[in-house]
């Protein structure tokens, strides 16, 4: 039986401990030829869950990224991203199958294609960095749902007491508002059963990204015309050079952070249904339709933002208060990034869950309280071992973002240290050695290169992002905000 090996990522042995099996007579049919239950996911259920991961919070910052750049370099830089992150996702994509692209072996994760191409101490600093970066954004999803949630109360105080009124308040408490919400919907096992939770946040990405773009073309307009300038913000004013050196940097983490989803696609390529077509068309296909849609809206909100207030854009659109009315427009645009958030946090932890709950099978196959399923309300389904060890991890969540609300710090530091090994690295050196790129040919001498200059971004805006949170840190009191 499967179910007796001790190998730490075997997919079939946990599928068979939680009471599933290989699958015999009228149960085959809802079975994959590796006896996993079968998938349903089309083109557009991976576009929806990418969206659902691309389209977050990261949006609302890239007015403040394309002001710390300007009209010439801002613009540029997220067209390129968007090309490389596209490319390199195609590259990734082509690995989900080991040797064959249609009867190949399976990588259920991105640990997997990693081991199956690369193997060694590899498959550990690509676990290490994968988690990390998965609990990283965890954090800084809590930090900006939290914002928003309080950004409401504030939009309704200065409609009612006027914009001299600091109207300060405590994030705290919605943050852990929104944490109960997650120790809810954690309770959904799989990563193929949030597929309606993602069109949901997917709708509620495009409302208030819509609503960010509608005011800023209003503020605009009320303007008289476009703010900002070629170069971005100018030195002087409270911005030294190496301010302005340290921001510009961080920019690029902002911007790679908006477009940060390589970590799971792998995992949403895996909810795709069985060949024909092979995972990988399908898979190009949704990630085609999901960057061209978010580079349009990156572009407009992005690009309207700054041309609504220049140099002084906000970190955040919706809740900096650069807009103050109409406040019921903004009331629903964050609650919409809220609900939003809510199932973006799941499409990014659901692989953390998966891994963590895999090796607990793994390791101990013959706990009950690991095994034992308590019943199920819908997609909720509840286990002891998923309900302690899913509370736990948003708990903790949830008091680390309570210690750091810094939206901005935190959404350039995440995106600059996962950009290059989750979104270049990995995927060019897992393509090589499954396509048997000849090392020298001019084919891949233009992979290296491609790796080498993210590289040097990554380290830049990594840099840049450090500078800014250090300089934070020096100001902030814990659990006061």
């Amino acid at each position: 039986m499967v179910a007796k090996k001790q190998a730490p990522f075997d997919e079939l042995s946990l599928v068979e401990a939680r009471g599933g099996g290989g699958g015999g007579g009228d149960d085959a049919e809802w079975r994959d030829d590796d006896g996993r239950p079968r998938r349903t996911g089309t083109v557009w259920t991976a576009s929806a869950h990418i969206i659902t991961a691309v389209i977050g919070s990261g949006v609302l910052s890239l007015a403040w990224a394309i002001a710390q750049l300007g009209w010439a370099a801002g613009p540029a830089v997220m067209i390129l991203f968007a090309v490389v992150i596209y490319y390199t996702s195609t590259l990734l994509a082509e690995c989900y199958r080991s040797g064959d692209p249609v009867a190949g072996k399976r990588n259920y994760t991105y640990m997997d294609a990693v081991r199956s191409s690369l193997g060694g101490a590899k498959v550990t600093l690509c676990g290490s960095i994968q988690y990390a970066n998965l609990f990283g954004v965890a954090i800084g999803y809590t930090i900006a749902a939290s914002i928003s949630m309080l950004a409401i109360k504030r939009a309704d105080c200065f409609h009612v007491k006027g914009h001299r009124n600091p109207c300060r308040s405590s994030s705290n408490p919605y943050m852990i508002l929104f944490g109960v919400a997650e120790v809810v919907f954690s309770q959904i096992p799989d990563f193929d059963q949030i597929w309606w939770l993602s069109i949901v946040a997917a709708v509620m990405s495009f409302t208030y990204s819509t609503i960010g773009l509608v005011l800023g073309v209003m503020q605009t307009v009320a303007n008289g015309g476009f703010q900002g300038s070629l170069t971005g913000i100018s030195i002087g004013a409270g911005i030294t050079p190496t301010q302005k050196v340290w921001r510009s940097l961080q920019a690029f983490g902002n911007i790679a952070f908006a477009y940060s989803y390589s970590i799971i696609l792998i995992e949403i390529q895996d909810t795709v249904k069985a060949p024909p077509p092979s995972e990988a068309k399908v898979m190009k296909r949704a990630t085609m339709v999901s960057v061209a849609t978010t580079t349009v809206f990156y572009m407009l909100c992005g690009c309207m933002g700054y041309a609504a207030f220049g140099d002084g854009a906000p970190d955040n659109l919706l809740t900096g208060f650069g807009f103050y009315e109409p406040f019921w427009l903004l009331d629903i645009a964050n609650v919409a990034i809220v609900v939003h958030l809510v199932g973006a946090y799941q499409v990014f932890c659901q692989p953390l869950f998966a891994f963590v709950e895999k090796w607990a099978a793994a390791t101990w196959p013959d706990s009950a309280f690991i095994a034992r399923e308590l019943g199920a309300v819908g997609p909720f389904k509840l286990s002891a071992f998923r309900l302690a060890w899913r509370t736990a991890f948003v708990c903790l969540t949830t008091v680390v973002a309570m210690m750091l609300p810094f939206f901005g710090d935190v959404v350039g530091l995440l995106g600059a240290v996962s950009f290059w090994p989750l979104t270049v690295y990995f995927p060019i050196e897992m393509y090589v050695v499954q396509r048997g790129v000849r090392r020298g040919s001019t084919h891949w001498i233009c992979l290296q290169m491609l790796s080498v200059a993210c590289l040097v971004v990554s380290v830049a805006a990594a840099a840049g992002s450090i500078a800014d949170v250090i300089g934070a840190l020096k100001v902030y009191r814990p659990f006061s905000g």
